[in-house]
């Protein structure tokens, strides 16, 4: 009985915190259901392979290191982002437009990328620049939006290649079909292999634009230690010693970050495998997707 309740109250603040709703299906996967064709992507697809993977939840944890590191994003999330006053409203708000242009219809994944940009326009201001010269700043320059890509792309691929499953097209076809997310939110030349996208990532380091100070220091402390229900925060804490343990060491060292010496990639693996016996095989949203797909196929 008590064991019952453990499972019923994790799974549900598992819900809450990756979906904002208790049931699993917050209003906007109801339009997944609905639409007029598969979609960008589709059953079968790299995108929904890594996307509908528990891995997407120490992806998430990279990611979010990972961008701190260019001081032009950091700069946009310290000026902008209510992170410390509603982080899993943030959250919440990217999983939407994830999970939507990777199990949406085509009008709908770019009705929400739409969203996204609106947003965008509003991010605005000044920051100082790894050599401390002062310079403006938008979301929706050219060399941010790159960066939040390519460090999204990257930190999905790597973790569901070390947690996840084999990948349709293997890495190069989860880069390339992803590509057009990036053209969604108005990405120039987004990476469309492993490769480039290894290039492209390696070009912001080489190129002197990354930067470690204070803002990112305290970024790393809040994504460490984020205000999750307490019964969470022990499994939150492998998987955080996972995501590090997964970046690069020239990008660990740039974090102020250290590999744990513990097997966390193991117990990394062991906790996606109690979340993935806790919620089940496959999310609400690809579920409404297969709905919405077998609806057309049934109505052609």
């Amino acid at each position: 009985m008590c064991m019952g309740r453990f499972v019923d109250s994790w799974r549900s603040h598992l819900l809450v915190t990756f979906s904002g709703n208790g049931e699993g299906r917050p209003q906007w996967v109801e339009k997944i259901e609905l639409g007029d064709d598969v979609g960008f992507f589709g059953p079968g697809s790299a995108a929904w392979a890594v996307h509908g993977g528990t891995a997407t939840m120490v992806a998430g944890i990279r990611a979010l290191l990972m961008q701190t590191l260019h001081p032009g994003a950091m700069a946009g999330v310290h000026d902008w982002s209510r992170y410390k006053e509603d982080p899993l409203g943030r959250l919440s708000g990217t999983i939407q437009w994830l999970v939507t242009v990777t199990f949406g219809d085509t009008a709908l994944a770019e009705l929400e990328s739409s969203r996204v940009g609106r947003f965008h326009d509003r991010v605005t201001g000044t920051y100082r620049d790894a050599q401390g010269i002062e310079r403006p700043y938008a979301a929706g320059d050219p060399d941010l939006l790159a960066w939040v890509h390519i460090v999204f792309t990257d930190a999905f691929l790597q973790s569901h290649t070390i947690w996840g499953g084999p990948i349709p097209g293997g890495a190069d076809g989860y880069v390339c079909e992803w590509a057009k997310a990036g053209e969604l939110v108005g990405v120039r030349n987004p990476p469309r292999s492993s490769q480039e996208l290894q290039r492209q990532l390696d070009a912001f380091r080489d190129a002197g634009t990354l930067k470690s100070d204070e803002r990112v220091a305290e970024a790393v402390r809040f994504i460490r230690n984020p205000p999750l229900r307490p019964a969470m925060m022990p499994f939150y804490r492998i998987m955080f010693a996972g995501a590090v343990a997964s970046i690069p060491r020239e990008y660990r060292d740039l974090l102020g970050v250290r590999r744990s010496m513990l097997p966390v990639v193991w117990g990394t693996g062991t906790v996606l495998g109690m979340v993935r016996f806790l919620l089940g095989r496959s999310s609400t949203s690809e579920d409404a997707a297969r709905a919405r797909i077998a609806r057309l196929a049934a109505s052609a």
